[in-house]
């Protein structure tokens, strides 16, 4: 398995004190507000895809 960029801030207190939560990949904790999150890629946007969600035309 290759090793993934880490995130940078904590997506609920914007801190940057994160660290690996477990040996599981994408897992983090956040020491300043205590909080354990879980980062996934769901997959990628089609080339024509727009913000709200619908195809361009």
């Amino acid at each position: 398995m290759t090793e993934r960029a880490v995130p940078f801030h904590c997506p609920y207190c914007s801190d940057e004190n994160l660290r690996p939560h477990s040996e599981t990949p994408g897992e983090w904790e956040c020491r300043s507000c205590l909080r354990a999150f879980r980062l996934k890629l769901i997959g990628h946007l089609a080339t024509n895809h727009t913000s709200e969600g619908r195809t361009a035309q």
